[in-house]
């Protein structure tokens, strides 16, 4: 943009002193040229009230701004957020400093780093090491693996009640017959489990058909 010539403040025939805006010189009566156009008149009238002009260049500038407030706000209606980052230079003599707001960031696992997540926390029971035995004066159910003769069949019993536990029941352990009244005298009994109701002991003997002991069945063992 060409920039236009400042409007006079003397008169051009005679040199006398002019106010802005004055069509007409007090001195000799003469015409005063005026420049035309709208920057001349905005010249004039900040000449008006301030006595010093900056240039033309101000308008541009002023424009510029009024623009760059409009797409700010344009932006914040049509998403309904602040912008992440908006920088706004005014010429105030000192040295201008953007500020970036800071935005909180959150992240929520997807459902493979959540499984992930779980299996490390997850801790396996230990497996049963050592054969347990019959709570002293407990009358309750039991799921009973398999018997053998007590005079003939130890190292047997021994070896199912081991592979049980290998297998992960709980509470695996050998009682002998005699010692109880509800039953057969003279057998060693392989059994895994304590239980209070006989629902409760049905549970196990489907679960331990399921590991491979397919004779299990459900006891009541009366002390």
């Amino acid at each position: 943009m060409g920039a236009v010539a400042p409007e006079a403040d003397h008169c051009p025939h005679c040199d006398a002193g002019v106010a802005p805006g004055q069509e007409y010189c007090l001195e000799c009566g003469a015409r005063l040229p005026h420049p035309h156009g709208v920057m001349p008149a905005l010249a004039g009238a900040w000449r008006a009230r301030l006595r010093w002009y900056p240039g033309d260049w101000i308008w541009a500038a002023l424009v510029l701004l009024i623009v760059a407030a409009a797409g700010a706000a344009v932006a914040v209606a049509s998403t309904g957020t602040t912008p992440a980052r908006t920088e706004l230079f005014v010429a105030t003599g000192a040295k201008p400093v953007p500020v970036t707001p800071t935005r909180e960031v959150t992240s929520t696992p997807t459902p493979a780093q959540q499984q992930r997540n779980e299996k490390r926390t997850h801790t396996p029971p230990k497996k049963q090491t050592t054969l347990v035995t019959w709570p002293f004066g407990r009358t309750a159910y039991t799921v009973v693996l398999s018997s053998y003769p007590s005079a003939t069949a130890s190292l047997k019993a021994n070896r199912l009640a081991r592979r049980a536990m290998s297998s992960g029941l709980t509470d695996v352990g050998i009682l002998d017959s005699s010692r109880y009244s509800s039953l057969h005298p003279g057998y060693l009994v392989i059994f895994t489990g304590v239980y209070e109701s006989a629902d409760d002991a049905a549970s196990a003997q489907q679960h331990a058909q399921r590991l491979g002991f397919g004779k299990a069945y459900t006891r009541q063992i009366v002390s």
